[in-house]
């Protein structure tokens, strides 16, 4: 699938790494269609930030991040029904991303655990759901991040 997009220019993405999310992203119903775009050579850090780059409209592209490195015990719980459209779910084929949200003020860098984004990656099905966890929906990482370099050498 090509897309013309604002940040990447024009891209080819295979066919078989199309995310399809039947219901969109919150607020965006009408883009169903998206590829993970990341650095190859920062796939090993820990944490790094990724794009799901909309196929649909090259314009939009979400922010998003491996909530595992900012909280270990990240385990949102999600009603059944929602992610049945997915296929079936297990702990192999579920990849977990969060939208990340960089405000003018870098100490109030956020990610949003209250909507993650659920994939499946046997059926490159996805869904952006609400938890029925009490997670906030702007989970301040700047000093968290800060601390966890520090402590690493970065």
């Amino acid at each position: 699938m090509k897309a013309n997009t604002r940040m990447f220019g024009a891209i080819d993405i295979a066919d078989d790494k199309i995310i399809t999310m039947e219901k969109g992203m919150i607020g965006f119903p009408n883009l169903t269609h998206f590829a993970l775009i990341f650095d190859e050579e920062k796939k090993d850090k820990a944490f790094r930030i990724m794009w799901l780059q909309s196929m649909d409209d090259g314009d939009v592209a979400f922010p998003v991040t491996d909530p595992i490195y900012i909280k270990e015990d990240y385990a949102p719980s999600v009603n059944d029904e929602i992610i049945a459209p997915l296929g079936e779910i297990h702990a192999d084929n579920t990849y977990l991303l969060v939208t990340v949200t960089v405000p003018k003020q870098i100490e109030d860098f956020s990610v949003n655990l209250k909507a993650p984004i659920v994939i499946n990656t046997d059926s490159n099905r996805g869904a952006q759901v609400i938890t029925e966890d009490d997670y906030p929906v702007k989970f301040k990482i700047y000093d968290l991040l800060k601390a966890k370099r520090e402590k690493a050498g970065e």
